[in-house]
C-alpha cells in the first residue's frame, strides 16, 4: 500500500516537473523570436546619420498650416472697404408730348426734356492702399455714380470722392477725407505662380467681410479669352470664390499681401475668376492720381488673329466672300471711323504681319506693342493686301472709347 503511494507520488513530481521545463522553454523561446513586444524602442544620444525622417503628410501639413488665412486676412482685412453707388437713371420725354400743343402750353418752354427714372444703388468692394485716403476698387463699381459712401470693417462711414476712372483696365481710385486708415500691404504680381494661394477678401451679395481661399490657377489670361474684348488686360485667374460685390476687393496670397484687384467672373462657369494683377493697378492708379485719367493709345481697328490654317479653312469655303492670305499675322477686321487706321490707309480684310520690324503673329500681341507705345508716335506697319506686301506708317491716337484697338 505505502508503495504503491510513493509510486503515484513519484509519477506526479515527474509530471509536474516536465510541465514547469516545457514551460520555462516555450517562454525563452517566444522572447527570442518576439524582442520588439518586450523590449523599448533604442535611444541614441547622438542619432546614427543613415536615419531619416519621414515626410509630413499633406493633411498634417494642412493641419500645422491651418493659421495663415487668418493671418493673411487679419494683416488685410481691415482695410478692405464696401463701397455704396447711387446713381438717377434718367430717361427723355417721348416725342409725342414733346411736339403736343396742350402739354407746350400747359408747361410753356421749361417742359424739361429728360424726367427722373429712378434710383439705382450699386454695391462694390475695394481697398485703402494710402494712408492719405486713396481706395482703389473697379471702374464699373463707381461708374456714373452720384454718391459714393465708403464703409470701413471698424463701422466707420465716409463719403467717397472719385479722383480717376480707367475703363479700359476697370480701375478708379476714390477718396475718402479720414485719419488712422488700416493700410493693405501690397505684394508684386510678377513673382505670382500657378498654385500660389489666393485669398478672396470683399463683400460678395452685399454679405460683409466674406473671405474665399483658392489658388491662383493660371497666369496672364487675356481679357480677349475671357470674352470682355473692351478691355487691355492679362488677369490672373483664380478658383477662389468671386460673386457681385467682390468687385474691386483684394485678391489675396498666404502672406497677406495684395497680388490683384477682383473684377470679373465667368456666368457660364463655377470657380473660375479674374483678378488685375496689382502691379499693372499700382501703375494706373499713380496716374489717375496724378491725372484723373490714363491716355491710352490706339490704331483704330477691330482684329483677330489669323494662321494659315484658319485663311485655307476660309478660302475653302464656297460661301465666303473674301479670299485670305495664308500667313501668319492679325486679320483687320474692321476699321474705326474717324481713327489713325482710317486716316494712313489701312483697310479691312488687311493682315499685319510686323510692326517696327518686329514680326506680329496674334491680336494680343499687337494690342499689348501698342499699349506699350506714346500717343502720337509713328509706327511703321508690314501688311499683306491680297497678293501684295504693303507698307504703312501710322500715327497712333488716344483712345476714347474702351471698345476700339
Amino acid at each position: 500500500m505505502l508503495f504503491r503511494q510513493m509510486r503515484r507520488s513519484t509519477r506526479q513530481f515527474t509530471t509536474h516537473t516536465i510541465a514547469i521545463l516545457l514551460g520555462v522553454i516555450f517562454t525563452f523561446a517566444f522572447l527570442k523570436v518576439s524582442p520588439s513586444q518586450a523590449e523599448p524602442a533604442p535611444t541614441y544620444n547622438n542619432p546614427p546619420q543613415q536615419i531619416v525622417a519621414q515626410k509630413q503628410s499633406p493633411a498634417a501639413i494642412a493641419a500645422s498650416n491651418s493659421s495663415f488665412v487668418t493671418n493673411a486676412v487679419n494683416r488685410v482685412g481691415p482695410a478692405v472697404v464696401r463701397i455704396d453707388t447711387e446713381r438717377t437713371v434718367t430717361r427723355r420725354v417721348p416725342e409725342p408730348f414733346m411736339d403736343d400743343p396742350f402739354f407746350r402750353r400747359f408747361f410753356g418752354d421749361s417742359f424739361p426734356q429728360q424726367i427722373p427714372q429712378r434710383q439705382v444703388r450699386g454695391l462694390g468692394s475695394g481697398v485703402i492702399f494710402d494712408q492719405s485716403g486713396l481706395v482703389l476698387t473697379n471702374a464699373h463699381v463707381v461708374d456714373k455714380a452720384d454718391r459714393v459712401k465708403v464703409r470701413l470693417k471698424d463701422g466707420r462711414t465716409f463719403d467717397g470722392q472719385v479722383k480717376g476712372v480707367d475703363e479700359v483696365t476697370d480701375l478708379a481710385v476714390v477718396n475718402i477725407n479720414a485719419r488712422n486708415l488700416p493700410i493693405a500691404p501690397l505684394g508684386n504680381s510678377s513673382q505670382v505662380q500657378v498654385g500660389d494661394w489666393a485669398i478672396a477678401v470683399g463683400n460678395p451679395l452685399g454679405f460683409d467681410n466674406t473671405v474665399t481661399l483658392g489658388i491662383v490657377s493660371t497666369l496672364k489670361r487675356p481679357s480677349s479669352q475671357v470674352g470682355i474684348s473692351d478691355k487691355r488686360l492679362d488677369f490672373i485667374q483664380t478658383d477662389a470664390a468671386i460673386n457681385p460685390g467682390n468687385s474691386g476687393g483684394p485678391l489675396v496670397n498666404g502672406r497677406g499681401e495684395v497680388i490683384g484687384i477682383n473684377t470679373a467672373i465667368r456666368a457660364d462657369a463655377m470657380g473660375i475668376g479674374f483678378a488685375i494683377p496689382i502691379n499693372k493697378a499700382k501703375d494706373i492708379a499713380s496716374q489717375l492720381q496724378r491725372n484723373g485719367k490714363v491716355a491710352h493709345t490706339y490704331l483704330g481697328i477691330q482684329m483677330v488673329t489669323l494662321t494659315p490654317e484658319l485663311a485655307k479653312q476660309n478660302n475653302s469655303d464656297p460661301n465666303s466672300s473674301v479670299m485670305l492670305p495664308e500667313v501668319n499675322g492679325v486679320l483687320v477686321m474692321r476699321v474705326i471711323p474717324n481713327s489713325p487706321a482710317v486716316n494712313s490707309g489701312i483697310r479691312r480684310g488687311d493682315v499685319i504681319m510686323q510692326i517696327d520690324g518686329k514680326s506680329i503673329k496674334t491680336a494680343e500681341q499687337l494690342q499689348k506693342l501698342v499699349e506699350n507705345t506714346r500717343v502720337g508716335q509713328t509706327l511703321q506697319l508690314k501688311l499683306q493686301r491680297g497678293s501684295q506686301t504693303q507698307q504703312i506708317s501710322i500715327r497712333t491716337g488716344e483712345l476714347k472709347n474702351a471698345s476700339m484697338n
